[in-house]
């Protein structure tokens, strides 16, 4: 179960707006990245794989934290905390959704990203499942 998403934030979710997720070192250090997302109407979901650094900081520790700042108002933003469900099933699909959404181009690899990576690679979808949301300050 996820917390839902304010009506009144969701459109930092929709506009295609970059995201901050920080996930948890094994030594207990909070590691950052920029992420591109999107919400599937319970969870916002982030796209990685498991050989990197975020990817194997979820795998080791679920907690994870999600920040997005509105561009136009810095001071309206949206932060989701809660735990990640790694899924491989449909990750390469959704990277590529996510390729085209934010970018002008039809696929990851091979456009973004060199294609002799893709074998190198597993491709996870991380489903953040909130537990607290936290707004800005006059929401």
């Amino acid at each position: 179960m996820s917390l839902p998403v304010p009506p009144s934030h969701l459109d930092l979710l929709t506009r295609l707006l970059p995201a901050v997720l920080t996930t948890m070192m094994v030594d207990g250090q909070p590691q950052s990245s920029l992420v591109w997302c999107d919400y599937d109407g319970e969870c916002v979901c982030v796209n990685t794989t498991r050989e990197r650094q975020k990817g194997q900081n979820m795998a080791a520790n679920p907690c994870v934290s999600l920040l997005v700042v509105d561009p136009a108002d810095t001071g309206r933003y949206l932060e989701i905390r809660g735990d990640v469900e790694l899924v491989e099933d449909g990750a390469l699909d959704h990277l590529d959704k996510l390729t085209r959404d934010y970018t002008v181009h039809p696929r990851f690899y091979g456009y973004v990203y060199p294609v002799s990576r893709a074998a190198q690679e597993t491709r996870i979808i991380g489903r953040i499942h909130a537990v607290k949301i936290t707004l800005d300050a006059i929401h």
